[in-house]
C-alpha cells in the first residue's frame, strides 16, 4: 500500500490541519531531550555509521513475510483509519501498516527512508474503533515527526547491546547511548498522544485506550477520574527516597508511565494551545525553515521551570527551593530522608513537613 491521493477517503466530521507542522503538538520536553540526545559525545558518529548500515529492506521483508500488510482487503477498518489519519494530519505519502501476531498490546513506527506502523493482535482486540483512532493517530504522529529514524536506532542499539554485553567498553558506550535514546523517546510518546488526539479529536476516547493499556479490556472496573487521581498520587507521594526510585523504575522503559501520560494528556486536552490549533492557528510545515531554534530552547527551559517550580514530586520541590535560595539545604535532605526535624528547630522541620505533603495544589500531570 503506497497510495498518495485520498480519493477513496470516507466521509468525516472531524476538523482537519492542512500543511500542519510537528511543531505544533511537540511537547517540549520530545525537543529539549532530543537536542541533548544529539549533543551525547559520539552520537552522531554513531547515528550516520549505522544510517547505512541498517538492514532496512531486511525488515520491511520481514513483516512482509510473516505479518498481514493492512489494506483494503485486509483489516479493512484500519485501512480505513490510517488513511483518514494521514488526511486530517496532512501526511501525503500514507505508511505501510501491518498486524503482527503478538499478544501483548503495542504499536511503533520505524524506518529510516520510510515508516512503517506495526500494530499488535493484542492491541487490535483491547482497544474499540475511536480508541484505535487515536493510536492509528499516535503512530502518524510519529511519522510526521520523523521520529520514526531514531526509534529503528534504538531497537538496532538495544538488540546490539546485548550481543555485546560481554565487551565491557564497547557495552558502555552502547548503554550510554541507548539510556538517551529512551529518555528522548519516552518524552517523544508526549508528542505523539497529542497527535493521535489532534486525529480522534475525542480526549475520553484517549483516555479509555491509555486506561486499557494499563488495566485491561475492564472497562466498567475503571474510572477516568480515579485513573488521573493516580496520577496525581504518583507525583506527590513520598519521600526524596520515593523520587529516585521513580527515575529508576523508568530508565528501562521506552514509554512514560500510563497514568502519567494520560495526566499529561487530559491536561494539554484542557490547554489553549490545544484550542488554537482546533481553531485553526497552528505552525505550518512550510515555515518549519523559519522556525527559531533558540524560541524552542526557552520555550523548552520555560516548560522545565514551570514543571519545577508545579510540580508535587519532592525532589522537584527541593530543586525549586535550592533554585529560590531556600536556606538550610542539608537541613531540607536530611528531614525528607528522615522525617526528623532539623536541628535548626520549629522552623525548618515544618518546612520539611510541609513539602512532604506534597506542597502547590497544581501539580506537573
Amino acid at each position: 500500500m503506497t497510495d498518495t491521493g485520498f480519493e477513496k477517503a470516507p466521509a468525516r466530521d472531524r476538523r482537519r490541519f492542512p500543511g500542519i507542522s510537528s511543531r505544533a503538538y511537540e511537547h517540549p520536553a520530545d525537543r529539549s531531550a532530543l537536542v541533548a540526545l544529539r549533543k551525547l559525545s559520539g552520537f552522531d558518529t554513531v547515528f550516520k555509521a549505522l544510517s547505512g548500515l541498517l538492514p532496512e529492506r531486511s525488515l520491511r521483508l520481514l513483516f512482509l513475510s510473516d505479518s498481514v500488510r493492512v489494506g483494503e482487503t485486509q483489516f479493512a477498518h484500519l485501512h480505513t483509519m490510517l488513511r483518514d489519519a494521514c488526511y486530517i494530519l496532512d501526511l501525503e505519502k500514507v505508511p505501510q501498516m501491518y498486524v503482527q501476531q503478538d499478544p501483548k498490546p503495542n504499536a511503533m513506527c520505524i524506518g529510516l527512508d520510510e515508516p512503517i506502523i506495526v500494530v499488535t493482535t493484542g492491541l487490535v482486540e483491547l482497544l474499540d474503533e475511536e480508541e484505535m483512532r487515536a493510536v492509528v493517530g499516535h503512530e502518524v504522529g510519529h511519522a510526521l515527526s520523523g521520529h520514526s529514524v531514531y526509534r529503528t536506532v534504538l531497537l538496532f542499539l538495544t538488540n546490539l547491546a546485548l550481543r555485546v554485553a560481554w565487551i565491557p567498553l564497547g557495552n558502555v558506550a552502547i548503554t550510554a547511548i541507548v539510556t538517551a535514546l529512551r529518555e528522548w523517546f519516552r518524552k517523544s510518546e508526549l508528542s505523539a498522544d497529542r497527535a493521535g488526539l489532534l486525529v480522534g479529536q475525542d480526549v475520553t476516547a484517549s483516555m479509555r485506550g491509555l486506561m486499557k493499556m494499563a488495566g485491561g479490556n475492564h472497562l466498567h472496573e475503571m474510572n477516568v477520574d480515579a485513573f488521573l487521581a493516580q496520577a496525581d498520587e504518583y507525583e506527590k507521594s513520598g519521600d526524596l527516597r520515593d523520587s529516585v526510585l521513580k527515575i529508576l523504575n523508568v530508565l528501562p522503559r521506552t514509554h512514560p508511565f500510563t497514568t502519567v501520560r494520560a495526566a499529561e494528556l487530559n491536561k494539554w486536552s484542557q490547554s489553549r494551545d490545544y484550542q488554537r490549533i482546533m481553531d485553526g492557528h497552528y505552525p505550518r510545515r512550510e515555515d518549519d525553515k523559519d522556525a527559531s531554534v533558540s524560541d524552542s530552547f526557552r520555550e523548552s527551559a520555560s516548560h522545565y521551570a514551570d514543571a519545577v517550580r508545579s510540580s508535587k514530586d519532592p525532589l522537584f520541590k527541593l530543586v525549586g527551593d535550592i533554585a529560590g535560595g531556600a536556606a538550610d539545604v542539608g537541613g531540607k535532605l536530611r528531614d525528607k530522608f528522615t522525617g526528623a526535624a532539623g536541628s535548626g528547630g520549629a522552623g525548618s522541620g515544618g518546612a520539611g513537613g510541609a513539602e512532604g505533603k506534597g506542597g502547590a495544589a497544581t501539580g506537573q500531570g
